[in-house]
């Protein structure tokens, strides 16, 4: 696996936890998913995401 599919099948096992958290445990898990996304567009500005720098770590290729 790429780091690129990785990074995109933790971002959205990431989003679908954080949703299911908001509607069965407590209605500010909502938070959790604004976080994801505010990563997620900072990311695409900066071209840096630090999922990205763990996955090099865990020997990933690009």
């Amino acid at each position: 696996m790429k780091i690129n599919d990785a990074l995109r099948l933790i971002a959205g096992i990431m989003l679908i936890i954080s949703l299911l958290l908001t509607h069965f445990v407590h209605p500010n898990w909502v938070f959790f998913t604004l976080f994801i996304a505010l990563n997620l567009l900072q990311s695409a500005f900066t071209k840096w995401c630090p999922m990205i720098t763990i996955l090099r770590k865990f020997g990933l290729e690009d």
